[in-house]
Parts: structure tokens; C-alpha cells; sequence
């Protein structure tokens, strides 16, 4: 247990922080998850509008800081080619 007072504020804010980046992370992955799930049935228009917000809440979670920039690059291309897959395959 932290003895000083800014010690005390810092194990306050990392609490904090660690719950808000944590809930951020959940809804990320699920968010993940039912765009895999929505590529899975192969509904080219579902899966167009999940990408969207996938890509966008994973640029969000880079620009925060939650995620390694280059760990949302990574999601981002693996994500990109399940997503081109479902078009061609539809074609």
C-alpha cells in the first residue's frame, strides 16, 4: 500500500485508468467477434458496415494509446482479408 500522497493518487488513477482501458478492450473484441461472426454467414452488406466499425474503433483504441499502433495494424490487415475473401467469394 502506497505511504505517500502522490503515491496514493497515482494508485488511484492507475485503478481508474486500468477499468476504463479494460472495458475499452472488451467491447473491441466483441466488436471483432461479430464481424468475424457476420463474415462467417457471408452477408457481404452486414459485413461491410461491422469492418467499418471494427477499423474505426481499433484506430481509436491506437490513438488512445489502449493498443500498440502496430497491433491495430496487424488486426487491421488480418481483418482486411477475411473481409476481401467474403466479396470475392459473393462475386
Amino acid at each position: 500500500m502506497p505511504m505517500m500522497k502522490s503515491a496514493k493518487k497515482r494508485l488511484r488513477q492507475n485503478t481508474k485508468r486500468n477499468l476504463r482501458n479494460r472495458s475499452y478492450k472488451s467491447a473491441l473484441k466483441t466488436q471483432i467477434k461479430h464481424f468475424l461472426g457476420v463474415v462467417k454467414e457471408g452477408n457481404v452488406q452486414a459485413a461491410e458496415e461491422s469492418f467499418r466499425l471494427t477499423v474505426k474503433k481499433l484506430d481509436k483504441a491506437a490513438a488512445k494509446g489502449i493498443i500498440h499502433k502496430k497491433t491495430v495494424s496487424r488486426k487491421k490487415s488480418r481483418l482486411t482479408k477475411k473481409f476481401n475473401q467474403t466479396k470475392t467469394a459473393k462475386k
